[in-house]
């Protein structure tokens, strides 16, 4: 045994997994090789897997996760007892949940959550599978896609309580354990139900900021099939009690559903369709059968299918859509029940689902944008008691793309760090810099990883660039900002438009700067992602991009090596991929379809390869020249780029400007980072970078702009305001 300080592990590889990291001396001190056992003793005593801790660390220190920390009883800096234990598989184990996600996980998903873990009675353990330890082969990737489709984007901070262990652990969970809910089923049980009746406490309208006016639309449409059959039939029409829900994962479409029924006094009954899709066709024909049967039964009723695109896709249709279209039919037609489809991906859906007589309405929830992520802030943190420096408005900005998942999931994230660090405080407060740690977990999962890293940026970060600032501010934040000064002018706000200059000049750092200011929801493509050798394929991707842009309005699309995407047509040995991405990137951005409150901005360093077509009045219009920086913006930029470091009085970085000819912004940034490193390497304990470092780095990092290069993007400025004149 050896008396070791636990300390807060800063990375997240590991977090929630049930993992521990010790430093080499400790694993030859207690005999453990990497992966084994080990049990920790603080207030109280827990179990974990070892592993070894990065290199240069404390040999006196045990990194956790703030979990862990949590089933010790104790703060970062705390002495606890380490201990090598034999691993013991666990024969059974009994976890404790919210009601709602008792009600929706299967026991076979939570084991499988579960499986790896070293678990004591009384811990707290994630949903998080153990994919680190190589442990064998199981479903780690299904049972993540089970979870999310489950639980939305919130489950990766959801927590358990495990109520009971059995042998008494530590105890790890295998293949063979049986594990269950506390006062449930367990995976050697029946199957979680497929119908889950409305929760006593199910949301209110009240509760979901920002959808109110689907909500109207909704309650309208059932009350009047629920309510008012007769008026309906004196005017000689037929209430449409089928509906398809769309919007982002997480957005809430289940739980607007449920807040309309109850507030109608109806029963909810709901499943899942991947699950159902999964099922041998016959039983899940029976499934659908007698859920739509009972409801009948117990009408007035909604019955609520959730990710409907599993099985009435489009282009691979599940055995189960004819039946399920004709019994959702029948249903609809008596008028008696309704059915509610949810989806994330509309355009997946089988187009007969959409038919008359089946989903006769649909429902669209977009993206909030930053006056409802407020609201939304308001909402989930109403119980929460917030420090005196945290800035919900702040929060607001710095979360586009968040929908009510994300945000619930923030919240509870900052909440956790909240709690590791007052365990003992009788008060305890969520502070800023929990909201900031938890902003670097949590990630808007409705944008679909084509996001940009969101720094904290704005335009004042952007060295110089005055001309080339105030041109983007008119042409991408003004329509933004004032779409009512637009309206009043009667004029439409620019369309789009294209950064050219040499690389490496800022063109892709001025986008993050906008994307930072949290004005807009941001969709970030590179050039040749949307490409696809499979025919169709690259055309539907502009599609798609331009629909969740215009859902997720207002937004901002960024096309970084547009030139890649859309070169000259007539010119490519492609089979005329690009010509028809082209072509459908032209139509898109001044097509029939409106594109509202939508700005495009391209970025390229070869602005001669495009289709001239790309660049005229309605498209990208605007043709901003992001130019080499001459000595003045080569101090600013340097001063700007070393704002976070702490330099030597002697430092003057205007003279160290002019003395950078032919460097970039990026070159800049890149000197002021190799004196940092040069310090570091003269000393890890420094605590400034001199003027030294500075003059060492200016032998390593040297000038990248090509002359030639600059001259020709010059002379196609030149043109272009010759042509403009």
């Amino acid at each position: 045994m050896l008396t070791l300080t636990a300390v807060l592990h800063p990375s997240a590889l590991d977090a929630r997994r049930g993992i521990v990291r010790l430093h080499p001396t400790v694993f030859a001190g207690l005999g453990l090789a990497v992966w084994d056992t080990v049990r920790l003793t603080g207030r109280r005593t827990t179990g974990a897997l070892a592993a070894i801790a990065p290199p240069g660390g404390d040999p006196r220190a045990v990194l956790c996760d703030d979990l862990v920390l949590g089933n010790l009883g104790v703060t970062d800096g705390t002495v606890i007892e380490v201990e090598a234990a034999a691993t013991v598989p666990a024969v059974s184990v009994v976890a404790a949940a919210d009601p709602q996600v008792v009600a929706v996980v299967d026991p076979t998903v939570l084991r499988t959550a579960l499986l790896g873990k070293v678990l004591t009675a009384g811990d707290n353990a994630s949903l998080l599978p153990q994919d680190l330890a190589p442990l064998g082969a199981f479903d780690v990737v299904g049972a993540r896609k089970r979870l999310a489709a489950t639980l939305g984007p919130a489950w990766t901070s959801m927590l358990l309580t495990i109520t009971d262990v059995s042998p008494a652990g530590p105890a790890l969970v295998t293949m063979a354990t049986v594990v269950g809910w506390q006062g449930g089923t367990t995976t050697t049980g029946s199957a979680t139900p497929m119908v889950v009746p409305t929760s006593a406490h199910a949301p209110t309208v009240a509760d979901l900021p920002g959808l109110e006016s689907q909500a109207a639309a909704l309650r309208e449409w059932l009350d009047l099939g629920f309510h008012h059959r007769d008026l309906l039939a004196r005017l000689g029409t037929k209430p449409g009690m089928g509906v398809l829900v769309t919007g982002p994962a997480g957005s809430g479409k289940g739980a607007l559903v449920e807040a309309v029924t109850a507030g109608l006094g109806a029963r909810l009954m709901r499943a899942w369709a991947p699950e159902l899709a999964s099922l041998d066709p016959t039983r899940a024909a029976e499934q659908i059968t007698a859920l739509l049967s009972e409801a009948a039964h117990t009408a007035p009723a909604v019955v609520l299918l959730e990710d409907i695109d599993a099985l009435a896709r489009r282009d691979n249709p599940s055995p189960l859509l004819p039946v399920f279209l004709t019994a959702v039919r029948e249903v609809v037609a008596a008028g008696t029940v309704a059915v509610v489809c949810t989806t994330s991906r509309p355009e997946s859906v089988a187009p007969e689902l959409r038919a008359p007589g089946t989903l006769d309405h649909e429902l669209a929830i977009p993206l909030p944008d930053r006056a409802q992520r407020r609201r939304l802030l308001d909402t989930m943190t109403h119980a929460v008691p917030l420090a005196p420096d945290v800035s919900l408005d702040d929060v607001a900005g710095r979360t586009p793309g968040f929908v009510a998942a994300d945000v619930i999931a923030l919240v509870r994230e900052a909440g956790l760090r909240a709690a590791a660090r007052q365990r003992d405080v009788a008060s305890p407060t969520v502070a800023k810099a929990d909201l900031d740690a938890a902003l670097e977990v949590v990630r808007p999962t409705a944008m679909g990883g084509e996001t940009l890293d969101l720094a904290q940026l704005s335009l004042d970060d952007v060295g110089d660039m005055v001309s080339v600032k105030e041109a983007v501010t008119e042409a991408v934040l003004w329509p933004l900002q004032y779409p009512d000064t637009f309206a009043r002018l009667g004029v439409s706000p620019p369309r789009g438009l294209l950064l050219y200059g040499p690389p490496g000049c800022g063109k892709t750092f001025l986008v993050r700067a906008i994307a930072g200011s949290g004005q807009c929801n941001v969709l970030s493509i590179k050039g040749a992602e949307l490409l696809s050798k499979w025919v169709g394929e690259s055309e539907r991707a502009v599609r798609e991009l331009f629909r969740r842009a215009r859902e997720a309005a207002p937004t901002l699309v960024f096309l970084d090596e547009v030139d890649a995407l859309a070169p000259t047509r007539g010119q490519s040995t492609d089979g005329g991929t690009t010509d028809r991405v082209v072509a459908a990137l032209l139509t898109e951005l001044d097509g029939v379809e409106s594109l509202r409150d939508v700005v495009v901005i391209g970025a390229t360093n070869r602005p001669d390869l495009i289709d001239p077509a790309l660049l005229r009045p309605g498209r990208l219009e605007r043709l901003v020249f992001v130019p080499p920086p001459d000595a003045v913006a080569r101090g600013l930029i340097l001063k700007a780029a070393a704002k976070s470091v702490p330099l030597d009085a002697a430092v003057d970085l205007a003279a160290l400007g002019e003395r950078t000819d032919g460097y970039s912004a990026a070159d800049c940034a890149a000197l002021i980072r190799e004196a940092a490193l040069g310090a570091m390497r003269e000393s890890m304990s420094a605590t400034t970078v001199t003027a030294a470092h500075l003059e060492a780095a200016l032998t390593k990092v040297r000038p990248s702009l090509d002359p030639a290069q600059v001259a020709s993007l010059q002379a196609f400025a030149g043109r272009r305001e010759e042509r403009g004149s």
